[in-house]
């Protein structure tokens, strides 16, 4: 009769685990529900690029109003496109990703439609995404998440400065490959709460410029310097990483 060897969790992942812990004692446990709109989410995600929330919302509320309908998305004059865009930044950048894409799919599926998702398994989802131009690894776990309801995990500028400040990425990482680092290390089931939670932590208390260390929940274990002084930027900071 064999006998099953259980392994122990690494002290990585032990780590990552009370940190998670000690979020959600701080922050609440989110509930996760999916749009189950995998292409309005792609768009959507395109738009939030290096712009903050308020911005990418009021364009993908002007982009839905002014055409209806992907088609009309894809068939748009590109100055038009980029007109009513134009709140989100980078406006003509993204309008020719967003168009790219829409095209790319209609060509390949004959519809712009990407509820197949939902069903298909993530690393195929994850896969058939990358194919599109100027989807990169944030961009395909915000859909595989907030849309389809697959336990990816976006790393964006707040959770990588988080993470990295912690100790819980390898030196040298960058924010692309923290995705890969990260994601297998979250049970699926707090993948979620774990992506909410870090960037709340990460717009409150462990701020870019002089984070607040002596109010955070995790000082006890971070080892990031904490500041002397409430002038001047915090020692060792993160630069803002740009990651589609």
């Amino acid at each position: 009769m064999h006998s099953t060897l259980r392994r122990e969790p690494t002290a990585e992942v032990t780590r990552l685990h009370t940190v998670l812990k000690k979020l959600e004692q701080a922050y609440g446990s989110p509930r996760w529900t999916p749009n189950h709109d995998p292409l309005g989410e792609l768009v959507a995600t395109i738009l939030s690029q290096n712009t903050s929330d308020v911005n990418s919302d009021r364009a993908y509320a002007a982009l839905r109003a002014a055409f209806p309908t992907w088609d009309e998305v894809a068939d748009a004059h590109p100055d038009d496109l980029v007109t009513v865009i134009r709140s989100g930044g980078l406006a003509r950048l993204k309008s020719q990703r967003i168009q790219e894409i829409l095209h790319t799919l209609k060509a390949r599926q004959g519809h712009l439609r990407l509820d197949f998702l939902l069903d298909m398994p993530m690393p195929a989802a994850r896969a058939f995404l990358a194919e599109f131009p100027g989807v990169g690894p944030k961009t395909i776990a915000c859909v595989l998440l907030f849309a389809c309801g697959h336990p990816a995990f976006p790393v964006d500028t707040h959770i990588f400065r988080v993470t990295t400040r912690l100790g819980l990425l390898p030196s040298g990482c960058s924010a692309e490959r923290a995705h890969t680092v990260l994601e297998p290390l979250i049970p699926p089931a707090q993948v979620y709460g774990a992506h909410v939670n870090l960037i709340r932590h990460g717009r409150t208390v462990c701020k870019a410029r002089l984070p607040d260390c002596q109010h955070c929940c995790l000082r006890s274990s971070c080892p990031y310097p904490q500041p002397s002084t409430k002038t001047g930027a915090a020692r060792g900071e993160v630069p803002r990483a740009v990651v589609p």
